[in-house]
This record gives C-alpha cells, structure tokens and sequence, in this order.
C-alpha cells in the first residue's frame, strides 16, 4: 500500500502541467494565509477583493519566473543542492514581480505589509516543501527496493564530495551495495554523519572497523589517491577477504573517459597512480593550436594517445601516419568520436624517402610527434636488419626531410633501453638518437629533440597484457628472472611529458622523463594474481624461465648521472650527452647495403650505438 502511495505521488513530479497547477494553488493558498494571520481565518468582507487579486497576481508573477528559469523541467524526484538553489533564486525574482506590481497597484490592491512577509516566506516554504517530499518519497521507495534485494554490505573510504556523492547515489539507486559507513582522517569528521551515515574513524582502524561492521566490499571514493596509497588499502583488506574497487582517477574524471559514479575493480594501473602532472598547457598550445601535426606510429599505445592528447589543444590538422592499416582504421573510429579536429590518416613507411617527400611536399606539417618504431626486444633480435632499417634509418628519413620542408618542431619518442643497451633494438634507438642530433646540427630552422621513456603500462608489448591472459588461463605465469625490474609509466602520464618537453625544447635536446622507481617484475605478477582473487604460488603458479637474449636485470636512465640537468619542469631531466655524440647516416647505409649475417649485423649495430 505505501508503496502505491509513493508511485502515486511520484506521477505527479514527471507532469510539469501537474506541478503547475499545485504551485498556483499552495501560491494562492500562501496569500490566504498571510491574510489569515493578519486578520482572522475568516476574511472580512472588505479585504476579499484584495485577497481575490493577491491570489491571481502572486501564482502569476512566481510562476511566470519559474517559467522562464527552467524550474519547470526538473526531475524533482532526484534534484540536488544545485536545483534547490535555483528554486530560490527564481522565486526570489517572482517575489520581487510581485512587489514591484503591489508598488505600483496601491491604489487597488492593498495588502498589509505583514501579510507580504508572511505571503513571501510560507509561499517559499509550501513550493519547496512540496518538492522536498517527492525527493523523499523517492529515497524511502529505494530503500524498500533495497530491503528485499541481496544486498551487499559497503563501507566508502573518503568522505569528502566524491564519497558523500557516492553514499547518496547508492542510497538512491539499486545498485546492489548498502553504505555503512566511511572511513576519512579529517578529524573534524570522526563520529559525525554524512548523507546519513556515520563516520566510523580514520585509516588506522580501518581493518577494524571493516570486521566490526561486517562489510563485503570497500569502495575507496577518492580520485586523488596515490598508487602507493591504494596498494596500502589493497593489502589491508584483501587480507581480511573484503573486495576492493576504486574510483577512476583525477585524469579519467578530467579526461571524460569515466564519471565520479564509476567504481571498478582495482587496477595494476591504480597502484601506479603518481600526483598529477602539471603542464604549461600555454606553452604546448602555442605551438599546436592552429598548426598542421603530424604524429608517426600513429596506431601504437604512445602514438594513439598523442592523437588523443595533441587534439584537445586544437590543431588545425592531424596527421596520422601508420604502416599498419587495422591499427590506423581502430584509431580513426575511435578519434573520430572524441574530437572534431580533421584527423587524416596515413599508410605509409618512414624509412621510405618517396614517400616521406611526397607527404611533406604536399602537406606543409609544422610539428612532428615521432613514436614509430620497432619495440619488441625478443622480435628484434631475430630480425636485426629491420630493427635498423626502421628505427634508425627511419628516423634518419623523416626528420632530415621533415627539416627541409620547414618543420618547426620535431620531437622523437626514444627509450630506456638506449642507455647502455643491450638488445638490439636498444641500440637502434641509440643510434636513431645520434642520428637525430647530426639532423639537429644541419637544420637549425627546426627544433629536433628526443624524449626518453621507460615501459609503459598498458601497451603492446608491455608484460601485463600477457600475465593477464596466464592468469586467465590458470598459470603458470612466466617472469624470466626474480630480481628483474623495469620502470614503468601510464600512457597518458608519459605522453603528457612528452608534449611538455616539446614545448620546452629549443633544439638538440636529449630529455630523459621522471620514471618514479622501478617495479620488481615479480612482485607485479604476485600483485595481478590477488587483483584477480587468487594466490600467488597457490591458485597461480609463477615460473622464471631465464634470461632471454638482449634483456637485462634493470634499465637505466642516464649514461652518466653526472652528466644530468634538470629542467624548468621537475619531472623532466636533460641529458647533456647530445650534439657531441652524433653520428652519420652513411655508416648505417652501409650496414644495410651489406650481406652480413644476423650475428654481424648485430655486431655492427652495437657499434653504432657506441659513445
């Protein structure tokens, strides 16, 4: 029956022409009450034309304004603060109608100025109560909902706006969880109720607390925290057999790609989480907004998301430039949606120099983002050849004629692995570096610099991708030595840097990006196995299968720490290992023309990466 009552009353909020018409009558009903206080419930007969014009008059002027500010199309049954304060507001200006025409009709309509406080206050009063009390019906018809349903029990850490916004969805919505409780370490906070849930205590109890209360799952509504910060509540409760999810980041809220509702299971990527980045967005606008950008490898993770990232300052053209035809097309469908910059995709090899003249004759580029390249180390050393082909002669190709055609800013995507490299497609990378500054010295019209970076999480050639698909399967996951580790950034960390450095550079510069520390391989496939509920060594076998060749325990940054400036941004460092070390593009053509075999490529290759 009272469940009836509700659906009953909640019909009448979805007809604006219904709200209408209860306005003017509790409007009217306001103006009666103001003239029955004042005199006497029952009007005398000299006051009831008055009564009669302040009864058509007052409705008209507060409705008209509710009218024109929109009142009329809230869903009152789910407003919030926001729609309460534009309540007021128009009201305020339909009360402020309604004086002005009493100022000016005191000749035939005289209403006692107690009575116009008392009209202007209980008019308030009865419009918003009546929409106050479809909020609450609603609430009360969810929680019955909620009764019945199997709820499970939930307990929010942070109870700043992100997890008081939680605690009312949840409450508002079916959606399978019930609030108990939060966990914050304000102090003003503690032993106090938001939405109508109490604050148990601080971070130190949280364990505790989680028994205490019997929750099932642990929602940690706060899109600030630091990966570190996260893996500390990962670790306390998983213990404990309480399931964790998280909010997206501040860059996913920022980014569009998530809602401050989203909560989802933790993420190898949560635990990397670092302080957001601050960028000269200024300075990377001024040198993209309006140009023509083209951006190579255009189909990989790196270069996916420099399209992404370039659009949102406003070029006038993006060129997206892919030997792959699949990854290029998935990168069209997808940008295309995000962005109404003019995105023309390109298949093409850098390393071919018809095409890169044709290109840029035809297109008048003014920035290269240069991410194409060969990555994949075991690959690259079944396959020398190529490795040098693309990554060095390739870069070679695009930016000697990107140079000629007038390029004003060039920055190429390098890697860790150039340092010191070990694997073939280190030295590659190392030798299209030396390459780029020889570039660099015989076009000072253009800007070239390089940008190096370490792993990052989520892309082709990562790891995680296939622990995730071991995991699936039941194990075992493969880790070629215990001790390995490798640093690791998230994709739109790294391309934001990247972008940063561009706007930075004014040519010959080598950046090597803030990397954070580096992550034990190990112990990040013991992580992925509990993020799918299951044990590591137990549920999950981990094997170490050795070495494989080209690979090393651990990367390095610098050649020589000593050799290191930093840089006007605190998370970008430059080398000073440049100018001094470039080298010619004839020595790698003739690597190339010759008829050496795998083993003497690869010899001639390390030669090329020496300092």
């Amino acid at each position: 029956m009272r469940e009836r009552l509700f659906s009953l009353w909640l019909n009448i909020a979805k007809r604006n022409r219904r709200i209408f018409i209860l306005d003017v009558c509790l409007l009217a009903f306001a103006v009666y009450i103001s003239f029955a206080l004042r005199l006497t419930l029952l009007i005398p007969a000299r006051f009831t034309g008055d009564l009669a014009a302040g009864a058509a008059l007052f409705p008209f002027c507060v409705s008209l304004l509710f009218y024109i500010c929109g009142i009329y199309r809230v869903y009152w049954p789910q407003a919030s603060v926001e729609e309460y304060s534009r309540l007021a507001k128009a009201y305020v200006c339909g009360g402020a109608l309604f004086m002005c025409a009493d100022f000016f009709m005191a000749d035939k309509l005289v209403i006692p100025r107690t009575s116009l406080a008392t009209m202007l206050l209980s008019g308030l009063f009865l419009l918003a109560g009546m929409r106050a009390s479809w909020r609450l019906a609603e609430l009360s018809r969810s929680s019955g909902r909620k009764g019945k349903a199997s709820a499970k029990r939930a307990i929010i850490i942070g109870a700043g706006e992100a997890g008081a916004f939680v605690a009312r969805d949840l409450q508002r919505r079916d959606a399978g969880l019930i609030p108990v409780g939060f966990i914050d370490d304000a102090p003003e906070k503690q032993n106090m109720s938001i939405a109508g849930i109490p604050v148990l205590g601080n971070d130190s109890v949280l364990e505790e607390v989680t028994r205490r209360v019997q929750a099932e799952v642990a929602l940690i509504a706060i899109p600030s925290a630091s990966g570190s910060r996260v893996r500390e509540y990962l670790d306390g409760l998983s213990r404990s057999g309480v399931e964790v999810r998280v909010l997206p980041s501040l860059r996913e809220l920022a980014g569009g790609t998530a809602e401050i509702g989203d909560f989802r299971s933790v993420r190898l990527e949560d635990l990397l989480r670092r302080e957001p980045i601050k960028l000269d967005e200024t300075g990377i606008s001024d040198y993209i907004k309006g140009r023509r950008v083209l951006i190579t490898g255009a189909g990989g993770s790196i270069g996916s998301e420099i399209v992404s990232q370039a659009a949102r300052h406003f070029p006038s053209e993006i060129f997206a430039l892919g030997h792959g035809e699949g990854s290029i097309y998935n990168l069209m469908q997808s940008i295309r949606r995000e962005t109404s910059v003019p995105c023309h995709p390109i298949i093409a090899d850098i390393a071919d120099p018809g095409s890169m003249e044709r290109f840029f004759g035809e297109h008048g580029i003014d920035a290269v983002f240069h991410a194409a390249a060969h990555k994949h180390v075991p690959l690259m050393e079944e396959n020398p050849r190529e490795a040098l082909r693309v990554n060095a002669l390739g870069t070679w190709t695009l930016s000697e004629t990107a140079g000629r055609y007038g390029v004003k800013r060039f920055v190429m995507i390098s890697t860790d692995k150039a340092v010191h490299p070990s694997s073939v497609m280190g030295a590659s990378k190392r030798a299209a570096e030396r390459l780029l500054m020889n570039v660099s010295a015989s076009c000072p019209n253009t800007r070239y610099m390089a940008v190096r970076s370490g792993n990052v999480l989520g892309s082709r050639g990562s790891v995680v991708p296939l622990f995730e698909r071991q995991i699936k399967e039941g194990g075992p996951v493969t880790v070629t030595h215990r001790d390995m580790t490798r640093y690791f950034m998230l994709i739109p960390e790294a391309v934001s840097l990247v972008l940063q450095a561009g706007a930075m550079g004014r040519g010959g510069e080598l950046y090597v990006l803030d990397m954070g520390k580096p992550v034990n391989i190990t112990e990040m496939a013991e992580t992925l196995i509990r993020l799918h509920g299951k044990k590591p060594y137990g549920d999950v076998p981990i094997t170490f299968t050795g070495i494989r060749p080209g690979e090393k325990l651990f990367e390095e940054l610098f050649y020589d720490p000593a050799h290191v400036d930093t840089t006007i941004h605190d998370k970008i460092f430059l080398t000073k290992i440049g100018h001094d070390n470039k080298l010619d593009i004839d020595e790698v053509r003739k690597i190339l023309s010759s008829g050496a075999s795998d083993g003497a490529m690869r010899d001639m290759i390390f030669s090329l990466a020496m300092i």
